[in-house]
């Protein structure tokens, strides 16, 4: 391939300078963009539109899963008078959440997209006439259907979200999710203040359930743009405090799901354990969530030996008692009753609309930035991922059983290598206080990128810094920004009072898509 065409990059963090990102016309971008396509497993990480002086620079990441390359290239288009461009989406359906998003915050249409509507109504979007009350839903006419509007004020305490079911009886034909209620405008705030702390802070609460995810996806573009590189000591913390995380979720999530079919013991068991990884993130940083625990280039909370042996001992029995419930879950043939060929989501529809994380792996899609792309600790510990092929409920509810055995070997293995060199272990503290990312200053005019497979799967960060170095545009994908059309497709011809329980097995995250 002309190399002129785009850049590679091979490290998870990386950055670039923006000069060094290839400028294609639109045809020949499309051309590119075909081919990248057609290549097995490459996927859009991201796709957005920066404001330029006098153009909207288009920029494109795609991962290269089984190159395990980033590849980067880019078009430019003028901000006046604004284009109309032919659309990805209605070659590639999965960049349709992108153009969607590009249209609402530049105006720029794409005449020929089959689902060209708002995402999120931030308050810098383009048009101030689409507003959430006026939402274009898709409907069907037909005297037997009837629609079924559920929310967007939620039964619980989570995120507002509208979903309007089209149904004929009790089957559902069609579901459209409508966000956006909450746009708290968080990628704006990373360029509005530029103190490190305050960033730091702030992408931990960009969705509460994966304080350790996106925090470590921004800690990525941070110290890839200062250029710093942390001891392995470090990386292994990231990953111990990564892996906690998916546990946690995983095992409240098999508890949520066994609520949700009324199997009270599994419910009760599950928050049980639960509530031990998190005590024990808790033990270790002092939040259960694991807030303050990641910062660029250092630790605040350094694993001492005396922490790392309640970690062992309460994976230790979080795991006996977790395979000793799951077991029973899953052959009890009323909780698989309920559970299997439930709410699925076919390799094909998983591929076509770009499914990432455990919702792509439980449907034979064998995508995990762990293995892809690695990270942390990852770098020096290769991963396999679990998978399955089924993508129902009874997938999802049992890769998480799987991926939490893995986790927990991880971890094991982690703190064993981190245990073996006594001298570094005594030396650790010192050394990462020491290194201070605030003297050291970002790259100019620069691009960096850092994937981080998060329990839900891949969190993509995205910054772009002046010609001060300050960061001068930021951009987020959250998994769920992929995930919730998998929702939707998954409870087609399902009853639905069945919703709730597909609903759960993907367990999306409403403020994650509404940034």
């Amino acid at each position: 391939m002309n190399q002129t065409r785009y850049i590679e990059l091979f490290s998870n963090p990386d950055s670039v300078r923006l000069l060094d990102i290839p400028v294609l016309d639109y045809p020949a971008f499309l051309a590119f963009l075909d081919q990248l396509m057609g290549e097995e497993g490459t996927h859009c990480v991201a796709y957005f539109a920066l404001p330029q002086a006098e153009t909207f620079r288009f920029i494109c990441c795609m991962a290269a899963d089984e190159n395990h390359a980033l590849v980067i290239f880019s078009h430019e288009q003028p901000r006046n008078p604004l284009p109309s461009l032919p659309s990805i989406t209605a070659r590639h359906f999965q960049f349709h959440v992108f153009e969607r998003e590009i249209f609402e915050n530049t105006g720029i249409k794409f005449p020929d997209h089959p689902w060209l509507k708002p995402v999120r109504f931030p308050f810098q979007r383009a048009d101030h006439s689409n507003i959430i009350d006026n939402y274009p839903f898709y409907s069907i006419e037909g005297e037997e259907l009837h629609e079924v509007g559920v929310g967007p004020i939620h039964a619980g305490i989570i995120e507002p979200g509208y979903f309007r079911f089209i149904c004929h009886g009790e089957e559902v034909l069609h579901l459209e999710i409508q966000l956006g209620f909450q746009h708290r405008g968080i990628e704006h705030l990373f360029v509005e203040n530029q103190q490190l702390l305050y960033q730091s802070i702030l992408a931990e609460n960009i969705t509460g359930d994966t304080a350790i995810g996106h925090s470590l996806a921004f800690t990525g573009v941070v110290e890839s743009l200062a250029g710093i590189h942390v001891s392995s000591s470090l990386a292994i913390e990231r990953t111990v405090a990564l892996e906690l995380e998916r546990i946690a979720v995983h095992i409240g999530d098999t508890a949520a799901l066994c609520t949700d079919i009324a199997y009270q013991f599994g419910q009760v068991v599950n928050e049980a354990l639960r509530t031990i990884v998190i005590n024990t993130t808790q033990l270790w940083c002092g939040n259960r969530f694991g807030k303050g625990l990641i910062r660029p280039s250092k630790t605040n909370y350094p694993l001492s030996l005396d922490i790392v042996k309640v970690i062992l001992k309460n994976l230790e029995e979080v795991e006996k008692r977790y395979l000793q419930v799951t077991d029973r879950i899953f052959t009890l043939s009323s909780v698989l009753g309920r559970f299997e060929n439930m709410g699925k989501l076919t390799p094909k529809q998983a591929t076509l609309i770009g499914t990432v994380g455990m919702a792509a792996r439980s449907s034979g899609m064998y995508r995990d930035i762990r293995w892809s792309h690695p990270f942390s600790a990852f770098t020096d510990h290769p991963y396999e991922p679990a998978m399955l092929q089924k993508g129902d409920v009874w997938s999802r509810a049992l890769l998480r059983k799987l991926e939490v055995e893995k986790s927990i070997e991880i971890i094991r293995k982690l703190l064993k290598n981190f245990m073996i060199d006594h001298s570094e272990f005594q030396n650790y503290e010192t050394v990462n206080q020491k290194s201070n990312i605030i003297n050291s200053g970002l790259a100019p005019l620069s691009l960096a990128i850092s994937l981080v497979e998060g329990w839900r799967g891949e969190i993509c960060h995205v910054a772009v810094t002046d010609n001060s170095g300050k960061m001068a545009f930021y951009k987020i994908k959250d998994p769920s920004l992929h995930n919730w059309m998998a929702l939707a497709l998954a409870v087609r011809n399902q009853e639905i009072s069945d919703f709730p329980l597909c609903n759960k097995s993907f367990n999306l995250s409403y403020c994650g898509n509404d940034l």
